[in-house]
């Protein structure tokens, strides 16, 4: 058996653990996101809902829910900070998360409290793929 490739962009920072990743911008702030392969370990995801607008949140705490087709799921973010801006477009279309994880189907932006505090439990770089396909190994998902 040959396993699938994991999409998963190196130059963005990934909480493994949780499968949500952080493109971080020039302003400052970091969108936020689930991985592909959360996607996929996950199944179909038929509602989206990031927390709102002046949230605070932490590292590893909920930025948000999914509804999935048996359970209703907190994601978590990749980086702690206050929500400035969330994804209008998936209250009418939550399959943006899955047609395009890393682009349309972002979640929410976050003005980071600190970075450096955060950083090191993210993956990034060379290591991302690596890491990735252990956890694929390790929580294989629904079949």
């Amino acid at each position: 058996m040959t396993e699938e490739p994991i999409d998963a962009p190196p130059e963005l920072h990934y909480l493994i653990e949780h499968q949500v990743w952080a493109r971080l911008h020039e302003d400052g702030s970091a969108t936020v996101g689930i991985t592909a392969l959360g996607i996929r370990m996950s199944g179909e995801i038929y509602m989206a809902r990031p927390k709102g607008v002046g949230v605070a949140v932490v590292q590893g705490g909920s930025v948000g829910v999914v509804e999935l087709a048996k359970s209703i799921v907190s994601v978590k973010t990749p980086v702690g900070g206050v929500v400035l801006e969330v994804n209008a477009a998936l209250a009418g279309r939550p399959q943006l998360v899955h047609q395009d994880p890393y682009g349309r189907g972002w979640l929410a932006r976050i003005r980071p409290d600190d970075f450096e505090r955060d950083r090191p439990q993210l993956v990034h770089g060379a290591a991302v793929a690596t890491a990735m396909a252990a956890h694929a190994r390790l929580h294989p998902g629904p079949a």
